[in-house]
């Protein structure tokens, strides 16, 4: 297998070396390219021989400099995807008719280490595990789920998925760090469970960076699927005082909490999100972690630098959010102006039961806004639109949504600093 470039940064060594858009990487050392991981592990070196289609470059390159190429994919090869059928699996509960990259279910270690995805680890031979310890992987995430092999077989509907503890165990021995999630569902992997997977991977702390547990997301498109039930306030301050056990431990013979909540079970439960310093560094934010608790701090560290009497609003504004994080816009967006108009946007797209603001579309932000009082101005979250782009999942974009509702639309990062500067402007 070859790796095709197909851009050559100008000014980069392999620029200068003549390697060019079209030419194809047979092997670099001696090491085929099979793929970005190859790719990366056979350019760290100071003196290359790049074996092309057509001929063979040689180059050095003493100060580890990136040589400056791109490919057709940020993996060169294809991605692996999920041999699961978890009874869990957001993607199995996707409305009909979204793009269908939607619809694809990766589960490739590679793109854990690349771009930060968790991985159930099931789609692993003995090869992947080796290569992974050969190449010195700095991390993995992964989705454990649950350490008791029959149930993590019942949970992932694969027969194969039951021995995740020994490959951690062989990670772990071999200085692999980890991040670990757990995806929790009532009466299956709750309570007893949830406190015997916290023991296995307690075990393998020194290893394990930090580990996550989020409630299961049930949409409205759940039909012929295994029943799931939402856990209610009641059931969410139970998982609080459950985890909390673990976390005083960990807190007490390592520093730092180990086990980290997803915001729904604080929200839910209406309990208080933990301080910032709880977080020990958000080292799960993208799975929902500590979301509140970062932007709250920034946003009143950024209000603690201002003479908040010559706070002003210069421009009428709003936000769009979903129902989940809704109290907490709301309260802070009244520390600037309590003119500001703060709208909870319902989940038609999904269902009711989703209420997180990354899963609101553009179509139910725009029926739900149409004729309201928006200002010249509507914040929205960017985790609502595709990576680097303006698309919502329901593929309407921003400029639909300037369009239908007359106002200028500003997609905010998770960053109270830039959240609080942009509700000034």
């Amino acid at each position: 297998m070859s790796a095709k470039v197909v851009n050559v940064i100008k000014g980069s060594i392999a620029y200068r070396a003549g390697i060019k858009k079209n030419d194809e990487i047979l092997e670099i050392n001696g090491i085929p390219t099979a793929d970005y991981l190859d790719y990366m592990f056979a350019s760290a070196s100071e003196s290359l021989e790049i074996k092309l289609k057509d001929r063979t470059v040689s180059l050095e390159n003493e100060d580890y400099e990136p040589l400056g190429l791109e490919f057709e994919t940020m993996l060169i090869d294809e991605p692996k995807s999920c041999r699961n059928k978890c009874v869990f699996c957001f993607i199995d509960q996707l409305p009909p008719n979204m793009r269908s990259s939607c619809y694809f279910k990766d589960d490739d270690y590679r793109l854990s280490f690349l771009q930060g995805n968790y991985v159930t680890l099931t789609n692993l031979d003995e090869a992947d595990i080796q290569r992974i310890t050969d190449y010195n992987i700095p991390r993995i995430n992964i989705s454990v789920h649950t350490t008791n092999p029959e149930l993590r077989c019942k949970m992932l509907n694969n027969r194969f998925a039951g021995n995740v503890l020994d490959i951690m165990r062989r990670l772990a021995e071999n200085q692999i760090d980890m991040n670990c999630q757990i995806v929790l569902c009532k009466n299956y992997n709750d309570k007893e469970e949830l406190d015997r997977t916290l023991s296995d991977l307690y075990e393998l702390k020194d290893s394990i960076g930090s580990v996550s547990i989020v409630p299961v997301g049930l949409s409205a498109y759940r039909q012929n699927l295994t029943p799931l039930e939402l856990f209610s306030a009641e059931d969410s301050r139970e998982v609080i005082r459950q985890t909390q056990v673990w976390q005083e431990k960990a807190l007490s013979e390592t520093g730092r909490a180990f086990v980290y909540l997803g915001d729904e079970f604080y929200i839910t439960a209406g309990e208080p999100i933990p301080p910032y310093e709880h977080y020990d560094g958000f080292p799960q934010i993208e799975n929902g972690v500590g979301l509140m608790a970062a932007l709250e701090y920034e946003f009143n560290d950024f209000l603690s630098q201002k003479n908040r009497k010559k706070i002003k609003v210069k421009t009428p504004k709003s936000i769009a959010t979903g129902y989940l994080a809704y109290e907490y816009i709301r309260a802070l967006a009244d520390k600037i102006s309590p003119d500001i108009k703060v709208y909870k946007i319902r989940n038609d797209f999904f269902g009711e039961n989703i209420t997180v603001a990354g899963l609101v579309t553009g179509r139910d932000i725009i029926k739900q806004l149409k004729g309201r009082e928006l200002g010249k101005k509507l914040l929205i979250p960017d985790s609502m639109l595709r990576h680097n782009d303006t698309v919502f999942l329901d593929d309407t974009t921003i400029g639909d949504v300037e369009r239908e509702l007359g106002v200028k639309v500003c997609a905010v990062p998770n960053d109270g600093y830039v959240f609080a500067e942009e509700l000034i402007k």
